[in-house]
C-alpha cells in the first residue's frame, strides 16, 4: 500500500537568505532545531551538504522506536535553494520516500522559505497528515533558533 501526496509551506523568517541558508548546512547550526520532539535523543548524526553528499540522522523517544532521516542532496545553490531526496524508517522499517526543495528568497530584510515536498508514504507506516504537522514543527523551531 502506498500513499502518494504533497505539501508546500511557508515562512518568512527575519533573518537574511545567507543565515537561513546557513541552517541547513551547518551541522552544529542544523543540530540545534532538527532534533525532533523535547525528550527525545540523538543516536546517529552527520552531514555531507555538498551535491551528492549525503546526511543522516537518527533519534527517538527514550525506549524506542528510532526514527531515521536518510537523505541525498542533488542540487545545492548557496542561499536559492536546495533539492534532496531522503528515506524515513522506524528502526529497521522503511515508512516513506520523498523529494524536497527548499528555496529561500530575499524578503525585505528577511527570508521568504518555500518548502515542498512530494512523497510516497508505504505500507500505512506513515501518514502525509503526520508529515506535514511535523515539517510544520520544525520549521517553527528553525524560526526559534534564528531568533534566539
Amino acid at each position: 500500500m502506498i500513499t502518494h501526496a504533497s505539501f508546500t509551506l511557508e515562512r518568512t523568517y527575519n533573518a537574511p537568505p545567507e543565515r537561513v541558508f546557513a541552517q541547513f548546512a551547518d551541522r552544529d547550526l542544523k543540530k540545534k532545531w532538527f532534533s525532533g520532539p523535547p525528550g527525545w535523543t540523538s543516536v546517529a548524526g552527520e552531514i555531507d551538504f555538498r551535491v551528492g553528499g549525503r546526511e543522516v540522522d537518527a533519534g527517538g523517544p527514550p525506549g524506542g522506536p528510532v526514527h531515521w532521516f536518510k537523505a541525498q542532496y542533488y542540487d545545492i545553490v548557496d542561499n536559492e535553494r536546495i533539492v534532496y531526496a531522503y528515506e524515513m524508517y522506524l528502526d529497521d522499517n522503511r515508512i516513506s520516500v520523498s523529494v524536497s526543495t527548499i528555496e529561500f528568497e530575499p524578503a525585505g530584510g528577511g527570508t521568504r522559505l518555500v518548502m515542498t515536498e512530494q512523497g510516497a508514504f508505504l505500507d500505512g507506516h506513515d501518514d502525509p497528515t503526520y508529515r506535514e504537522a511535523g515539517t510544520k514543527e520544525m520549521l517553527e523551531a528553525l524560526g526559534a533558533a534564528l531568533d534566539g
